[in-house]
């Protein structure tokens, strides 16, 4: 098989949650610890820091590799879901796995996999740590696929588990409370292993707490440590954040201008604290502050308030779900515009009812759907739309509907594009 050959295999026989949703989702371990013990147990030949979360944990991780590969660590990032190639998946370095490597691969464990029938994660999960292991990385970033307690990536026992901000997705795994989704993000904490907390939440903290007692972990809680005083994005889309810790502020810049980077930083900084209590060498703070200057460009992060286009401005959006679009619609209220224009479509799990409210009424909307099995219909969409009082045009492909956005828009105005990684994927 060739590459393309062997990317249609993995999608076509193996249950993809990106594709399918729900089908594709194989709760328990027992897969991919039978997996790692055929192939030597990859994970343990390097350290890792494992990231769970509802959202951020993307951002996260890409900062976190940033800032190991300016320390001059060789540095492995394992994220998901890809946008385009199914290689951004996993790097080393920025560089994305090498077609040979995802052909090979397969091809060697097909008759393996066929006889135990994993999900397409579990099988990606192993095939980053083979990767990992053979390529000699000093240390990875594993971001958990969805929840944690039961993930394939939580084989691991890293050097610092990290839970990210907590909100209401994949309620139909997680539970449908914010206490109950903390718990499965909460099965990453390892007895012993430090755990980084990226937000207070009344809700979500005495869990936590709760779990580092039972495994004897000290609890890090980012934002009780580090305090953002002031952030500002310049022109160039750089994010300038004045951030206090223990009496002493210092400004530190990334290229990823949403402004919910402003709890991601905090996360991020409070992971280097807690590797303090460890034995991995000190990271310095120059490093650090360098290592998150370029990070997303360095790392190969996209879709993140990414700017598509100056005149009239083009953003997109990977954000999702109601807690992390609250974040995308008050910066595009924001940001200074004329009219805005908002190219929109989800995949038919999500709940939109919550989340089509927080759009501006008198926005333009231009109404889409994906190219998945996924996706939420368009007519549906603009079904619901209605009933919240907001009308637009109807558009079968991304492309159409952008194509109308940038007909239509003046060089003042603001095009906004998301609702789903899908939408994302197909204009980036």
């Amino acid at each position: 098989m060739n590459y393309s050959e062997t990317i249609s295999y993995l999608f076509s026989c193996y249950p993809m949650f990106q594709h399918i949703g729900a089908g594709a989702y194989k709760p328990g371990m027992g897969n991919i610890l039978a997996m790692d013990e055929k192939y030597g147990h990859p994970h343990q030949s390097f350290k890792t820091i494992h990231i769970a979360g509802t959202n951020g944990k993307g951002s996260v991780s890409h900062m976190l590799a940033g800032i190991f590969q300016k320390a001059g660590y060789r540095t492995g990032l394992f994220t998901s879901p890809h946008l385009k190639d199914f290689r951004e998946r996993i790097r080393i370095n920025g560089q994305m796995i090498p077609e040979q490597e995802v052909i090979d691969f397969t091809a060697s464990g097909k008759d393996y996999f066929e006889s135990i029938h994993p999900s397409f994660f579990e099988i990606t999960t192993l095939m980053a740590m083979d990767w990992f292991a053979r390529s000699k990385v000093d240390i990875a970033i594993i971001e958990v696929g969805m929840g944690g307690r039961l993930d394939s990536t939580n084989l691991i026992t890293p050097l610092v588990s990290v839970i990210t901000q907590i909100g209401k997705d994949h309620t139909e795994f997680l539970g449908n409370t914010l206490e109950q989704i903390a718990e499965e993000k909460a099965g990453i904490i390892k007895p012993g292993i430090p755990v980084v907390i990226g937000e207070t939440q009344p809700e979500t903290e005495p869990v936590f707490r709760r779990k580092a007692l039972e495994n004897q972990s000290t609890v890090y809680f980012a934002d009780q440590i580090f305090h953002l005083e002031k952030s500002e994005i310049s022109r160039d889309s750089l994010q300038h954040f004045y951030i206090e810790h223990q009496g002493i502020t210092q400004k530190i810049s990334i290229d990823l201008p949403g402004i919910y980077q402003q709890k991601n930083i905090l996360t991020v900084l409070c992971v280097f604290e807690a590797l303090k209590s460890t034995a991995f060498p000190p990271v310095s703070n120059i490093t650090i502050i360098e290592g998150l200057h370029l990070a997303a460009y360095h790392t190969g992060l996209r879709g993140r308030w990414e700017v598509l286009g100056r005149s009239p401005l083009i953003i997109c959006d990977t954000a999702h779900n109601e807690a992390g679009l609250q974040y995308v619609t008050r910066q595009l209220q924001n940001t200074p515009h004329q009219k805005l224009h908002l190219v929109l479509g989800f995949v038919k799990e999500k709940n939109i009812d919550p989340i089509l409210p927080l759009f501006p009424a008198d926005a333009l909307y231009y109404f889409t759907q994906p190219p998945v099995d996924r996706a939420l219909p368009v007519e549906k969409l603009a079904q619901k739309a209605l009933l919240t009082g907001r009308t637009g045009k109807i558009f079968p492909t991304v492309k159409e509907a952008l194509d109308d956005a940038r007909k239509n828009a003046a060089p003042e105005d603001l095009i906004f594009v998301g609702g789903s990684n899908f939408i994302v994927a197909e204009v980036i």
